[in-house]
């Protein structure tokens, strides 16, 4: 995709500096293109430059500016400090919006930076809350902050709006857009047949195509390293023990201890495939693929409903409780027999699983991006037309 930079449209900056950021303003670049109001500019942080170039590449775009980082001891004020010093100096272009998504370091870097400058901030995915400072550290408390800066609103549930509601956020600030990982996870879908760089990658994603159960595991989050990723792992080779025809997944998180200690309990293992982290098409594939999906990962919440696939979600308390109400995701912590149990009885039992997406994705319907490129249009005074808001589905499930 290429954008024209000769024009006079309005800049808007989608700041990225995360995989999962890349990959949820991706598709909002696209409508912004589509729609040929204004001009996007991918502006990547370098908190993961690696990961979001992967994660960019699989949507055929890249990033028009990239801060060049020098980290030194990798800790959060490092991060942050050069970020915001980087976003500063490029801010002098003044673009008259900057879209921000979520809740990472980037978001509040990116949200200080036009905040300071009086630029309007737009938060994707806004209104999410665990209501517990410690967990998701520090995400919690970055997305509140974004909250106070914010001067448009952009949650992906009505569930997330009464959040922002309840904080006092005026409602003409709030527009209810759906996820963007919902058409970004469909987008990729739509393409078809998967070329998997890891050959036993696609041997498990094939079996299951003959029946025989995949489970897809990711854990990341950093208030699970240690004792309670012991567990996890723990738990996932005592399900293989259990069930000889299953076959697991699990992309590696780049972190050296979290290597070591997922080698470690479940290097020598057989029917577990441990890997690189996917890149986003292979992810889509090896989840539509899989019969149940065990993850800590927030976008995963999200995406495996579109394909019907029961989440457990290894973390004490989600800030994605939409999951848990429409039934399609369970809470099961690092509690090792709790994850056993559970999982067995989903892998044991059809009805089990399909009684569980019954009710679709609670998250999105796939035009979430044009809703934001609506609002975004409307907050600059590009249009008057109103924004049909996200009612969560009843039934949508992607085949």
């Amino acid at each position: 995709m290429v954008w024209n930079k000769q024009g006079t449209r309005p800049r808007v900056w989608l700041v990225m500096g995360t995989r999962p950021e890349a990959i949820k303003l991706a598709p909002v670049a696209e409508a912004i293109v589509a729609a040929g109001r204004m001009e996007p500019v991918l502006v990547a942080t370098g908190q993961h430059p690696t990961m979001v170039d992967q994660a960019l590449e699989t949507f055929g775009v890249r990033a028009d500016v990239t801060l060049p980082l020098h980290r030194r001891d990798g800790g959060q004020p490092e991060l942050l400090g050069q970020m915001l010093t980087g976003l500063d100096e490029l801010a002098d272009r003044e673009p008259p919006a900057v879209v921000v998504q979520g809740d990472t370091t980037t978001t509040l870097a990116g949200t200080l930076a036009a905040f300071w400058r009086r630029v309007p901030v737009v938060h994707l995915e806004a209104g999410l809350r665990s209501f517990d400072l410690a967990a998701p550290f520090p995400e919690e408390l970055n997305r509140r902050l974004v909250t106070q800066a914010a001067s448009l609103h952009l949650p992906p549930t009505p569930a997330a709006a009464e959040n922002l509601s309840r904080e006092l956020v005026p409602a003409e600030r709030i527009v209810v857009t759906g996820n963007t990982s919902v058409d970004a996870i469909r987008a990729i879908a739509d393409r078809g047949a998967v070329d998997y760089r890891d050959e036993r990658v696609a041997a498990a994603v094939e079996a299951a195509t003959r029946g025989e159960p995949l489970v897809l595991v990711t854990a990341h989050r950093r208030e699970s390293w240690g004792e309670p990723l012991r567990q996890v792992l723990r738990a996932v080779a005592e399900l293989v023990a259990r069930h000889p025809g299953v076959h697991v997944v699990l992309p590696a998180h780049p972190n050296p201890a979290v290597r070591e200690l997922v080698g470690a309990e479940l290097g020598d293992v057989s029917r577990v495939v441990v890997t690189e982290p996917l890149r986003y098409d292979e992810l889509a594939g090896a989840l539509a693929a899989a019969t149940l999906v065990l993850s800590d990962s927030g976008g995963i919440q999200e995406e495996a409903p579109t394909f019907g696939v029961p989440v457990l979600v290894l973390r004490e308390v989600t800030e994605r409780m939409e999951a848990v109400h429409a039934g399609c995701a369970q809470l099961v912590g690092t509690d090792r027999e709790l994850i056993v149990r559970t999982a067995s009885e989903l892998l044991a039992d059809p009805r089990a699983r399909a009684a569980m997406m019954s009710n679709g994705n609670p998250f999105g319907d796939g035009k979430a991006a044009s809703r934001t490129e609506l609002a975004l249009a409307r907050l600059l005074g590009l249009s008057t037309e109103p924004v049909e808001e996200f009612a969560a589905l009843s039934g949508g499930v992607l085949v």
